[in-house]
């Protein structure tokens, strides 16, 4: 029986599948696995993938049957081979994703003219706290400081520029040089000096 991998679950899995065969900051291990996944969609035998990669058939199929079997998860590394890592490859992602998402609590302009948010109890920027949070909402368990060392990793900015900074108005301009009081200044005082007489 010829072995594939079985088709992505979703459109996340497969993303996420497409971008880690060829990211340059993820585990080097990681990368091959989802490269043999990659493969594999594409039609290509164990045989083959195994020549690709410069890897033995027996384990392209030890990780492609793992993939079918347990999805992204199954393409960690096995237990008892060191410290497994306690966020997975699919969960780094999905937080990654949180960011590009607009936080539920931001008001938007609709089609009508009406302010709208998703949730207007939800937070209305990302910052470390709330995407943290968000993560945990997900089921994924992260500190404030695991999220910031994702999202350094992966080049991310989660910080938005204020909007106060900004404006869209044609005709608006920076703040320039402070305008002047409206009010002049105290003249300095006259400094008056006893009169003097040359003729005595």
């Amino acid at each position: 029986m010829v072995l594939r991998a079985r088709p992505g679950r979703d459109e996340d899995e497969r993303v996420v599948v497409h971008r880690l065969a060829s990211a340059r900051k993820a585990p080097r291990d990681v990368v091959e696995r989802c490269r043999m996944v990659e493969l594999s969609w594409d039609g290509w035998l164990v045989p083959q993938i195994a020549d690709e990669l410069g890897c033995g058939q027996k384990t392209v199929r030890r990780w492609l049957h793992r993939f079918n079997r347990l999805g992204l998860e199954g393409l960690e590394d096995l237990g008892g081979q060191g410290r497994k890592r306690r966020i997975t490859e699919a969960e780094r992602s999905k937080i990654v994703g949180l960011v590009k998402q607009t936080p539920p609590g931001r008001l938007e302009v609709q089609p009508s003219n009406e302010m709208w948010a998703a949730n207007e109890s939800g937070p209305s920027e990302w910052t470390l706290d709330t995407l943290a949070a968000a993560a945990r909402d997900l089921g994924i368990e992260v500190s404030r400081s695991q999220v910031r060392r994702i999202l350094r990793a992966e080049g991310v900015r989660w910080r938005r520029t204020r909007s106060w900074t900004r404006s869209k108005d044609p005709d608006f301009e920076g703040k320039g040089r402070g305008s002047s009081s409206s009010t002049s200044a105290r003249p300095p005082a006259r400094r008056w000096s006893a009169p003097t007489n040359s003729a005595r």
